[in-house]
């Protein structure tokens, strides 16, 4: 019966919801456009799908997701855990954590990758792109990032650090990227960042982060709690350009022996030549 109950409340407050977005793009397009909508029927039928998907996937997260986050956490930091697998004497040292940094990096790639947003971001740039960024490397390489990512602030929740310091730095290395990146990629790879802070990935991640901060001596959920959002959304953008710059390194490195081949197969031609006359 609760289950049923947490739908209901669900399905209402996503149509709550949607419908400012419904009625911004229906409104624009009666009262400024002033055109008939293209297939009308086939779009209230897709509205009514988003709906009800959105509702079923919320209650969904609720109730399994979000709570598997926190329970992963809470087990992975239990000191007995902890003092079974401890690499060092002393039982809360950061290396003592390995199994924490693991999950973190699994749950982080694993989640992106089936992150709905991402895959129509991915989609999309193939079709605009002629084929040139393929949909998995896109999607790889944001999940890459996303784990490296949450990995990393789940040491700094660990170790205590403040986190400017590492949001200061990821950007710096960020704009020297944006620097040396092919241009077709920099937008995209910023776009990429935000996509991945969607439905899937920010109530596990968050769960992991205040189950984390409760968990460990010391460490304040409020302050220490969150902030794994901001590292799942910095460190795709780098993922993407390193990956597009890879990209280019070894297509230019093709390149170059192809043209060196060419020459030497030039100069065997030449002399080959030579030597019939």
């Amino acid at each position: 019966m609760s289950l049923i109950t947490d739908i209901v409340s669900t399905f209402l407050l996503t149509i709550r919801d949607v419908l400012p977005i419904a009625v911004i793009i229906f409104g624009f397009q009666f009262a400024v456009i002033r055109k008939p909508i293209t297939n009308l029927r086939r779009v209230l039928f897709g509205f009514v799908y988003v709906v009800v998907g959105l509702s079923l996937f919320l209650v969904g997260l609720e109730r399994a997701l979000f709570p598997l986050g926190r329970v992963m956490a809470e087990q992975l930091t239990d000191p007995m855990f902890i003092q079974a697998g401890a690499l060092v004497e002393q039982q809360f040292h950061w290396l003592n954590y390995y199994w924490v940094y693991l999950f973190a990096f699994a749950i982080g790639f694993s989640t992106t990758i089936a992150e709905p947003s991402l895959m129509a971001v991915a989609i999309k740039a193939n079709e605009v792109s002629g084929g040139s960024i393929g949909v998995w490397g896109l999607r790889i390489a944001v999940a890459l990032g996303v784990a490296i990512g949450i990995s990393l602030g789940a040491y700094r929740i660990v170790v205590g650090d403040p986190i400017h310091y590492y949001i200061i730095s990821g950007y710096i290395v960020v704009i020297i990227q944006t620097r040396f990146a092919p241009r077709l990629i920099i937008p995209l790879a910023y776009d990429s960042g935000g996509v991945t802070t969607s439905t899937v990935t920010v109530p596990l991640v968050a769960a992991l982060g205040l189950g984390l901060s409760e968990t460990v001596p010391g460490r304040n959920p409020l302050i220490d709690g969150f902030g794994l959002i901001a590292f799942a959304s910095l460190f795709p953008i780098m993922s993407v350009m390193a990956y597009a710059q890879i990209a280019r390194f070894v297509e230019h490195r093709h390149a170059k022996k192809g043209d060196t081949s060419d020459a030497n197969n030039a100069k065997d031609n030449a002399k080959v030549e030579a030597e019939a006359l």
